[in-house]
């Protein structure tokens, strides 16, 4: 005990609160060394300082608490990898802002924005399997990554080019603070063989046209896809159901800034 810190006098060295050193304990980010089972007392190690600071160091980049965990049980090279890929998002999500921040800045100032050109495809009907849930923007990444890993392989019998990519479909507007609906949608071929999800339910999507935009990796946070989408349905009086596709063109952690990312479509009336 006479090598232990009290709660207090190790918060002081790691510059923490007691209060932050109990919320880490809950987490099992930052466990005390001991704990007195009669009075529940907390007590640190000075060899746990040096995971402490990194805590504080990581916190100042405002990474997420649960990622810290995940990085600080991680070797030094994958933990690097870790902070690397988490500094790459913040960086995009900047760029995002920063450019949304401009067009609003613009429209305000009477300017033109330069947008996507926008084409336009005809669809075929076709067989969906769906899986859908509610979410907020920041959930959006863990509920899809995994199901396009796999319903994007050859692992499910697909129709051919474009009519076969798996898609997201969105049902209003979603932010970190509000969420929607949002559903994963893997076109399949029924003549392919029995295909058994018992928790996606099977669709039809009717044959149709759809407008669609194409965007890079560098803009694939902002907004100005489905600007690009808005102005041109306006500029010719088109209507369109308004629940936008967005169509995965390749792993985004693989792709380069200049990249296609993703389609963004929207099915015409």
């Amino acid at each position: 005990m006479t090598d232990l810190l009290t709660i207090g006098a190790f918060a002081r060295l790691a510059r923490l609160s007691p209060k932050a050193l109990r919320l880490y304990d809950e987490m099992n980010l930052l466990p005390p060394a001991r704990v007195d089972p009669d009075t529940g007392y907390r007590w640190y190690s000075p060899d746990q300082l040096d995971r402490a600071r990194q805590v504080v160091q990581l916190r100042r980049i405002e990474m997420p608490l649960p990622r810290i965990r995940t990085v600080l049980d991680l070797p030094p090279e994958a933990a690097a990898a870790e902070v690397r890929a988490y500094w790459e998002e913040q960086e995009r999500e900047w760029r995002a802002k920063q450019e949304l921040a401009g067009f609003f800045l613009d429209r305000l100032a009477g300017k033109e924005t330069p947008m996507y050109d926008v084409s336009v495809r005809e669809m075929p009907a076709r067989t969906l399997l769906v899986a859908s849930e509610h979410l907020t923007a920041d959930r959006i990444g863990a509920f899809a990554a995994p199901l396009f890993a796999f319903f994007g392989g050859p692992a499910v019998p697909r129709p051919e080019g474009s009519a076969g990519r798996p898609f997201l479909r969105y049902h209003g507007e979603i932010g970190n603070d509000s969420d929607g609906l949002v559903e994963f949608c893997c076109p399949i071929d029924p003549d392919g063989g029995e295909i058994a999800f018992p928790e996606m339910t099977l669709s039809t999507d009717d044959a149709g046209r759809e407008a669609y935009v194409t965007v890079p990796k560098a803009n694939m946070m902002t907004a100005l896809g489905a600007e690009s989408l808005h102005r041109w349905l306006t500029d010719r009086d088109v209507q369109a159901d308004w629940k936008p596709r967005q169509i995965f063109l390749c792993d985004p952690g693989q792709a380069g800034l200049d990249d296609p990312v993703f389609e963004l479509a929207v099915r015409l009336r």
